[in-house]
């Protein structure tokens, strides 16, 4: 039996098979979410690697940060995140007294899951005194063992503010930190074995054969990408002039886009970015490096569950009182650093 979803407003019934919808349907979907909202006193976030159909009909669009700041200032009692678990725990962390909503709660992040707290513990045992530097992508029970939260924009920033005869522990995207350590010198990081599934399989053999095929291309690679050492040494041998290499995270892909001066713009990172760079600069051709780099993860928050999310309060996220306290500590202790710049 085909499940449906029935618009109170409308009586109309739309099927769960949302990619089948007519744009009338579309339409009237869009309308019941926005309807929906201001009933329930809730704002809409939705992340950059998102549906276009959430994108469209959010709010606010960005990182995962970014709005969960964003979601702190607004004044909504209801946030309703459209992005993977620890971004909902992130926007819960920062607001501790609203009701946070992600529309699947099995929308997990294959980074996030590749250091626990128990692991992370363990890890700061072995290395006593150092101090530990955790990507946002990270649970809330890891984030309350840190001491300092970074983003993909200002993880440089943040280990450059720590002694540099202090021993640092980086984690978990073993190619964030990687860059960290190119971009520092610093020969006293230790970085934790863990990728991002997605960005990880972008490979140098994809940048190699995209740059080739597109000379004249600019060139934008999240640093969490495992080709973003390929095209840092394309462009140290001249295959690709550096000049156009620009290693960004999702927000800085979004400003860079808006001051390109090409016509075309190589991107690494997961294709759900594209639909912003587009909206972006219509006039400029935007190509994925890898066009199968999408995360099933992202793609598990569909348009009937957050309509389902914003009807029956599914799914409410829960962080405990004493982990969300440490976890902001880490949080506000990198903003209280500088800027903390775009999250992913």
């Amino acid at each position: 039996m085909t499940a449906t979803i029935s618009p109170s407003t409308t009586g109309t019934e739309l099927s769960d098979d949302w990619r089948s919808w007519t744009p009338a349907e579309q339409a009237r979907w869009a309308e019941e979410v926005r309807r929906l909202a201001a009933e329930k006193d809730a704002v809409i976030l939705a992340h950059n690697y998102q549906l276009p159909m959430i994108q469209d009909v959010a709010d606010h669009v960005g990182d995962s940060l970014a709005l969960s700041r964003l979601a702190a200032a607004s004044d909504k009692g209801t946030i309703v995140f459209c992005g993977v678990h620890f971004m909902a725990e992130t926007a819960k962390i920062l607001s501790p007294g609203k009701r946070v909503l992600i529309p699947d709660a099995a929308a997990g992040c294959s980074l996030a899951d590749t250091v626990t707290a128990d692991q992370l513990r363990a890890w700061k045992a072995e290395h006593p005194g150092a101090v530990v530097v955790s990507y946002v992508n990270t649970t809330a029970e890891v984030k309350a063992e840190t001491d300092i939260c970074c983003t993909s924009s200002n993880a440089v920033e943040v280990v450059r503010s720590i002694d540099p005869d202090t021993e640092v522990l980086f984690g978990p995207d073993q190619f964030l930190g990687a860059h960290v350590r190119r971009k520092t010198g610093r020969s006293n990081i230790h970085v934790w074995l863990g990728e991002c599934h997605v960005h990880a399989d972008i490979s140098p053999s994809d940048l190699m054969t995209t740059v080739r095929a597109n000379p004249d291309a600019d060139l934008f690679v999240h640093p969490e990408c495992g080709c973003t050492t390929s095209a840092l040494w394309m462009a140290d041998r001249g295959e690709f002039p550096k000049e156009r290499t620009h290693i960004l995270s999702t927000g800085g892909m979004l400003d860079a886009a808006k001051a390109t001066t090409g016509s075309k713009v190589l991107v690494a990172t997961e294709i759900g970015m594209l639909h912003q760079l587009r909206k972006a600069r219509p006039d400029v051709d935007f190509a994925p490096v890898n066009p199968k780099a999408a995360c099933p993860f992202m793609q598990m928050i569909t348009p009937p569950k957050l309509l389902r999310s914003l009807r029956e309060g599914t799914d409410e996220v829960h962080v405990d009182a004493g982990t969300a306290a440490r976890a902001r500590r880490a949080v506000e202790r990198m903003i209280a650093i500088g800027n903390p710049g775009s999250g992913e």
